[in-house]
């Protein structure tokens, strides 16, 4: 069998957990970006499938993933209740509120999330400002 290198277990994670830190991340940031919900579920399953067996590394970012893909669903909630409330979608009112979203809340839990996968991708833990749970 051939080496996998220095410091490189047989997972191939230099550091235990970080395969499953990168996938909850990359999960999170699909989930924001490309296939909402449908990665939201994967990002739930992979979870309650590992949650209780994983490194400490995977557990913190599968944590704060959960807790932010959660966050990010509410707060598209309330956007959508403002909408309603400000007379609902046929009304001018509709583009202030979802441009507002766009442009603070959903980039700002894409940057987060970008960091989140770059940390993950060193191998280190990563609390989201506001939104995360501690580690």
């Amino acid at each position: 069998m051939p080496s996998l290198g220095p410091n490189l277990g047989a997972t191939g994670d230099a550091i235990p957990g970080q395969r499953l830190a990168i996938i909850a991340e990359t999960l999170y940031l699909i989930n924001l970006l490309l296939l909402p919900g449908l990665a939201f579920l994967a990002l739930v399953a992979l979870y309650f499938r590992t949650i209780a067996n994983a490194p400490p590394l995977a557990a913190c970012h599968l944590r704060q993933t959960l807790s932010a893909s959660l966050w990010a669903g509410g707060i598209l909630v309330v956007a959508n209740g403002f909408i309603i409330l400000l007379g609902g979608y046929a009304t001018g009112a509709t583009w202030v509120v979802a441009i507002l979203y766009f442009v603070c809340c959903h980039s700002a839990l894409v940057l987060a999330g970008a960091l989140g996968l770059a940390r993950a991708m060193a191998g280190q833990p990563y609390r989201y400002p506001l939104v995360g749970r501690n580690c």
